[in-house]
């Protein structure tokens, strides 16, 4: 019997070498937007990262793509108040959403963020794939799920990234990955693979790279 939602195996040696190239031609921070009428031209393949706040979005996006500093890493929840661009060659756009799970925002700022962001993913076309990142060492939370179920409404797809795979205990992982897969089957966006990360040892990096080349 299969399991709902497997881990993603790696890719084939082709596949793999076509995630590489793309990173290896580097990625440049395009612009900050805080508003709709800011976002750069719908012109090419697009996949943008959600996760709470300290999910270690940023450094996924750095550790992805080669550079430490690129996308800036914060301590502070809700750090990041606008929606990033980053441009991977000419043929794709890397989106660093918002944290959600604003424990330290002021509300107004929260509600501005929250409305860009339904807007967002509601209304750009180009946008072929988000990747929702969980803490592996905690599974998938409530905080979680109304990204996933903002997802649902605005009819993106999504896969689940799993982050911090080594800072895991091996008696923690299989009850972290169930209550992640319970949480995805509520979900119709939810890609069925999950991919499971490591900023540190760079653990999944390969196959998510492989995964967002093949959405071009």
């Amino acid at each position: 019997m299969t399991l709902p939602f497997p881990i993603a195996e790696a890719p084939d040696p082709q596949a793999e070498e076509r995630g590489r190239l793309l990173f290896a031609r580097g990625a440049e921070f395009v612009k900050g937007v805080v508003a709709m009428d800011g976002l750069p031209p719908a012109d090419r393949a697009e996949v943008c990262f959600a996760g709470r706040s300290n999910v270690g979005k940023s450094s996924l996006i750095n550790a992805l793509t080669g550079r430490k500093g690129l996308a800036r890493a914060s301590n502070t929840p809700g750090r990041t108040q606008e929606i990033n661009f980053f441009a991977l060659s000419e043929s794709h756009y890397l989106v660093d959403l918002p944290g959600y799970g604003f424990a330290e925002a002021p509300l107004p700022v929260v509600k501005q963020w929250q409305a860009l962001l339904k807007a967002y993913l509601a209304g750009r076309a180009s946008l072929r794939r988000a990747f929702v990142l969980i803490d592996h060492r905690h599974g998938a939370k409530a905080v979680d799920e109304e990204i996933m179920a903002l997802l649902d409404r605005a009819a993106v797809p999504f896969q689940a990234v799993l982050t911090k795979a080594d800072k895991v205990k091996a008696k923690d992982r299989e009850t972290a990955l169930e209550r992640t897969r319970a949480a995805l089957a509520r979900h119709p966006a939810a890609f069925p693979e999950l991919i499971v990360t490591s900023s540190e040892s760079g653990d999944g990096l390969a196959t998510l790279r492989s995964a967002i080349a093949g959405l071009a």
